[in-house]
């Protein structure tokens, strides 16, 4: 079972936010908000542009920076979904979350490879000093 079952990208659930330029640049939101039991909640990533990255790319920055945000902040949804073990899922505008079907959380666990045992460290002699 997938983590995101959506009958559209996940991008197309983003919205989009630009805060009041300042002298430092710009900064851009990227939100997703989501239905979380009966609560709307929401994840959000940021990220800033200089006056000086604005120039780059030949006027297109703005878009490339965008294309590159959206991208990480796909991945760390992801990701986030894996680690918790949640699924987006829904056809209303808005996506639900809940926790994914007991087989693929099985699934997920066999996967992942037992912690390994690490012996303690031997104690540092008091009567030598590292430093002298």
């Amino acid at each position: 079972m997938p983590l995101i079952e959506l009958p559209r990208a996940l991008e197309d659930y983003f919205a989009f936010a630009e805060t009041d330029p300042t002298r430092r640049g710009r900064r851009f939101s990227i939100t997703l908000p989501f239905h979380n039991g009966d609560k709307l909640e929401r994840l959000q990533w940021w990220y800033h542009l200089s006056p000086a990255e604005e120039q780059m790319y030949e006027g297109h920055a703005i878009a490339v920076y965008r294309v590159r945000a959206i991208q990480r902040f796909g991945r760390h949804i992801e990701r986030w979904l894996q680690i918790n073990r949640l699924r987006l899922h829904g056809s209303e505008p808005i996506p639900r979350l809940s926790p994914q079907a007991p087989e693929h959380v099985a699934t997920a666990t066999a996967e992942t490879p037992a912690p390994v045992a690490v012996a303690p460290l031997p104690a540092w002699p008091l009567e030598k000093v590292a430093n002298g």
